[in-house]
């Protein structure tokens, strides 16, 4: 489980195919604390640690870990539209512990889909985003409702259709991939958890909606 409150930036190193994707990874999290099985959400899609180390670079010491992406988190990720290569920078958040603030809310870094950045323009200090969402989805996304896109918990301001918007303030920007959005950028997303069941279950029996 995740919160969606984004801890570092990490960089793709390398990537290998061996059957599945393998993908390296450098962050700022010490090498010591990352173990071989943890999950860390990388851009809000939660991946297995399989390998880690560290790096020296002068007085800048660094950890690199390697996950695996399967076929299934290729196709249900933005991954699979947008191959990650070297250079890449992806939101990262470690798996909750126990005792620890919850300042987002429940993630579990399972993408839902993958949706499409429709605008982007300034609101005072704040930058106003508008998405193209699945139609799948849309219905299980509401005003003042949280939806994590890539990783980052974010407040729904307005939804209608297959569209939705957030603001996104300077901090936001400043500790997360957010300060590069661009219109036609595609980002994962996961519906609030809740809102999942909610959908299934008048799914399974309409007369509960």
């Amino acid at each position: 489980m995740f919160t969606g409150i984004i801890t570092d930036i990490g960089e793709v190193l390398e990537t290998e195919r061996r059957g599945d994707l393998r993908v390296r990874i450098l962050s700022r999290y010490d090498a010591e604390s990352i173990d071989l099985g943890a999950s860390i959400a990388c851009d809000g899609t939660c991946l297995t640690v399989i390998a880690s180390g560290s790096v020296e670079a002068g007085s800048d010491s660094r950890s690199w870990f390697d996950v695996e992406l399967s076929a299934e988190t290729l196709s249900a990720s933005r991954f699979g539209s947008q191959p990650l290569v070297k250079g890449t920078l992806l939101n990262l958040e470690r798996a909750l512990k126990v005792g620890d603030e919850l300042g987002g809310h429940i993630v579990s870094g399972h993408v839902d889909g993958v949706a499409e950045v429709a605008s982007v323009r300034p609101e005072g200090d704040s930058l106003r985003v508008e998405f193209k969402v699945p139609e799948m989805l849309s219905r299980m996304i509401a005003p003042k409702g949280s939806v994590a896109l890539n990783g980052t918990s974010l407040t729904v301001n307005d939804a209608e259709g297959c569209s939705c918007g957030v603001n996104i303030i300077p901090h936001t920007r400043k500790v997360t991939t957010w300060g590069n959005v661009a219109k036609g950028d595609l980002v994962n997303i996961e519906i609030d958890m809740l809102a999942r069941y909610v959908a299934r279950l008048q799914s399974a029996d309409p007369d509960l909606g």
